[in-house]
């Protein structure tokens, strides 16, 4: 059983950044791909972006490509979201997921979430 937590969400102003980290413990990390998706009031929950570490594969979905950069430590067992040039609707509840199943939409994992705000 794989535990996911997030940590590093806040309030930030737009232009801002922002670094979530998400620490994993239980599973195989570098057989895990590891993911973050958010999820604003209202919406849909959202696949931000998704990390895997053999074969290597990154995805961003376009909404964040360019100012989003995910980035895992096997030694560590965590992935983090750097989160650049932040705007309002960038809004939401921050989620880590993982699945073993080599799969984009399908996670078998989630983390509790971590809010973050982007206003002046």
């Amino acid at each position: 059983q794989v535990q996911l937590v997030e940590s590093g969400g806040g309030l930030v102003q737009p232009g801002g950044s922002l670094r979530l980290r998400c620490a994993a413990s239980g599973g195989a990390f570098t057989s895990l791909l590891m993911a973050w998706f958010r999820q604003a009031p209202g919406k849909e929950r959202e696949l931000v972006a998704a990390s895997r570490y053999w074969p290597e594969y990154t995805y961003y979905a376009d909404s964040v490509r360019g100012r989003f950069t995910i980035s895992r430590d096997n030694a560590q067992s965590t992935v983090d979201l750097q989160m650049d040039s932040l705007n309002p609707e960038d809004t939401a509840v921050y989620y880590c997921a993982a699945t073993a199943r080599n799969s984009l939409h399908t996670y078998d994992y989630w983390g509790q979430g971590t809010q973050v705000t982007v206003s002046s």
